[in-house]
């Protein structure tokens, strides 16, 4: 690989060093995109043919991208807040809850072949809050060993829900890809895309309600671990109790 080759790389270390001092979202993959063209050799006109021409014939990934650029405008703006702020209110609420929740949703809309933007556009700019606001909203820190748990959970059902739900899609790539690669073997089995969606919801709900579970319990005993929630809830109420006893014998 020559050096003409290694400079077009820039725009990948570009966005390394942007996210790595967190800088503006938006800003720095623009500022990577614009770097990498110019580098390459294409000029202003060239590089917004090129993006056009790319928009076109890559929508899914197109729309990817401007769910991102969204994404982290709406961050930039206080979308974090809002969501710690909304969960908040919902009365004992905990971060299982949250994932639970996030899992069915995000099951019922994989199987219509709509994408959030995974991880990167929804997981952590939107969930991961809700999650440390159910615990700030019992008056505990969070833990950041369990936080280091929850972003590998929020990841987890993420990836459950999507993979075994996308493919509930009639038509979607996964059917496309099974029914091609029955049809492909040796001796070829001809299965029908409807088929092949029926035999799979059993299977999409049971990988999903099983991490929704496993989840809950995990997320259950380090809430005890970290936190002693039902110690520190019992004591709480019994507080409030005794301080409008006084409050009424007064």
């Amino acid at each position: 690989m020559g050096f003409s080759e290694i400079i077009t790389l820039v725009g990948v270390l570009i966005v390394i060093l942007g996210f790595a001092f967190k800088l503006d979202a938006i800003l720095i993959i623009m500022l990577a995109a614009i770097v990498t063209a110019l580098v390459g050799g294409l000029g202003p006109v060239d590089m917004l043919e090129t993006l056009g021409s790319t928009f076109v014939g890559n929508r899914p990934m197109a729309i990817f991208i401007m769910i991102m650029l969204v994404i982290g405008t709406l961050e930039r703006n206080g979308l974090r807040e809002s969501a710690a702020k909304l969960i908040a209110k919902v009365k004992g609420s905990t971060p299982g809850m949250v994932l639970g929740a996030y899992g069915i949703m995000r099951s019922i809309f994989a199987a219509f072949n709509v994408s959030f933007g995974g991880v990167a556009g929804f997981v952590r700019p939107v969930v991961m809050p809700m999650m440390e606001g159910a615990v700030e909203a019992k008056g505990k820190k969070m833990n950041e060993k369990h936080l280091e748990t929850l972003k590998g959970m929020g990841g987890g059902i993420e990836n459950i829900a999507w993979f075994f739900c996308q493919v509930l899609f009639v038509g979607g790539a996964g059917g496309l890809l099974v029914q091609s690669t029955l049809a492909n073997l040796e001796t070829p089995i001809h299965v029908e895309l409807l088929d092949l969606v029926i035999i799979s919801i059993p299977v999409a709900i049971f990988a999903v309600l099983t991490a929704i579970v496993v989840y809950y319990i995990r997320d259950r005993k380090m809430m005890k671990k970290y936190y002693g929630s039902g110690a520190s809830k019992s004591s709480s109420k019994k507080s409030v109790s005794k301080q409008k006893d006084g409050g009424g014998k007064r």
